[in-house]
This record gives structure tokens, C-alpha cells and sequence, in this order.
């Protein structure tokens, strides 16, 4: 089984896909490539976490962000940052007593830290930033607002992790009644079972899953 399989059939030929994510009304939205995320220096590497995956996704990713500013398709550059102000409560609970240690877990990610960077590819001029403090990019964000702001009904995901804050913010944004395609090649979580079982759960509720190739060529970019 690999990244393409799933339990519905394909629909959406090429010229419809054009049509889907045409500029004018479609953002990319790149997740959590962070340096606490995605680098062999962050502090998911340092726990041990299966890493394997993630270059893949940053590349196809870095392939993504640059045919839609080819396109002019607005990038946005989304990133968890937290603080002990942030800092869930619950959160905490819930590692306690799966025997996680939350002071040492609730550092991910934390303001002004080099944790926190975006790592790989990075925001230029004309690029939109949000960031957050959980899971969901629309979670106690102006992430709505900023979308409205340049008058998208449409959403490109790619990024960290599959089943986690990429999943979050998909189920989210077909709950606001976006429509929502995954770039499922351009996305990874830490252990490929997961990574399929996320994209199979999000194509059958709320997205529709394409590769980065797909992608590139409805915005009109070459690709190997």
C-alpha cells in the first residue's frame, strides 16, 4: 500500500483540478515545518522520533511554495509556538498520565527559541504568517480573518504532521466550508502507517487528496 491508496475512487480530471485551485481563489498553506518538527537538531529528533520521512515532504513542499508564487497563489507559513501562558492545562494532564514528563514535552516549539523557526523553506515578502498555539491553524488564531482578507474559499495543505496539526486544521476548515485539498506526498507524520491512515480518514470526511506533481501542473509549473 502507498501514499495513493484509499478506500474511494479518484474523481476530478486534470482541467477540473485547474479549476479547483485557481489562483484567484486558493491559498497554499504550509504547517509546522519547524525546526523542533522537521530537523535532525529539533527537539522531536532528540526524543527519538522516526524522522525518516519528513525530507521527502520539505522538498515536495519547497516545490509546492514555489509553483504558487509562480502562480501567484497566496502562500501562507503556519507555525505552532507556545509559552507557559499558553500552555494547556489539559495538555499537561493528558501527558501525566500517559507517563510523559509535560515540562519537558510542553517545550516544543516555544516562543523565541530557535525550536521554533521555520526550517527548510521560509516565508519571502508577500508570503502571510500565522501562528499558533495548538493543533489547528483556526484555533484561537486570526487565521479566518486573514483568508477572508484575500477572499480565498479554497485551501492547499502540505506539511507536519499528517495526522496532527495537518489533520486539524483540514477537519476545521471543511467544518468553516473551505474546500480543502491535501497535497498527500507533501505531507508526513513520524511513521508511514500513520501517514496513510491520516490521508485514507481525511479523504473520506473532509478533503480530496493529490500528489505534488498534480499540483504543480494546474498551477502551470514544469515538473521532473
Amino acid at each position: 500500500m502507498n501514499a495513493t491508496d484509499t478506500t474511494m475512487e479518484r474523481t476530478g480530471s486534470s482541467s477540473e483540478l485547474r479549476d479547483w485551485i485557481a489562483p484567484p481563489h486558493t491559498a497554499l498553506c504550509v504547517i509546522d515545518i519547524q525546526v523542533d518538527f522537521a530537523s535532525p537538531e529539533g527537539l522531536l529528533a532528540g526524543f527519538g522520533v522516526n524522522m525518516s520521512a519528513v525530507p521527502s515532504a520539505i522538498a515536495k513542499s519547497e516545490r509546492l511554495i514555489a509553483a504558487a508564487r509562480g502562480a501567484g497563489v497566496p502562500v501562507v507559513f503556519i507555525g505552532l509556538e507556545t509559552s507557559p501562558e499558553t500552555d494547556s492545562p489539559v495538555w499537561a494532564e493528558r501527558m501525566r498520565r500517559r507517563g510523559g514528563d509535560p515540562e519537558t514535552e510542553s517545550a516544543v516549539c516555544r516562543a523565541g527559541t530557535p525550536g521554533a523557526a521555520f526550517y527548510g523553506p521560509q516565508p519571502q515578502p508577500g508570503d502571510l504568517v500565522v501562528m499558533k498555539p495548538k493543533y489547528s491553524a483556526f484555533h484561537a488564531t486570526g487565521f479566518a480573518d486573514v483568508l477572508a482578507g484575500i477572499g480565498v474559499d479554497t485551501l492547499v495543505v502540505c506539511g507536519l504532521t499528517t495526522e496532527c496539526c495537518v489533520g486539524s486544521t483540514v477537519g476545521d476548515a471543511f467544518h468553516r466550508d473551505y474546500h480543502v485539498i491535501v497535497a498527500e506526498d507533501a505531507c508526513a507524520a513520524y511513521g508511514g502507517e500513520i501517514h496513510r491512515a491520516a490521508l485514507t480518514i481525511m479523504e473520506m470526511n473532509s478533503a480530496v487528496l493529490r500528489s505534488t506533481a498534480d499540483i504543480e501542473a494546474a498551477w502551470g509549473a514544469r515538473h521532473d
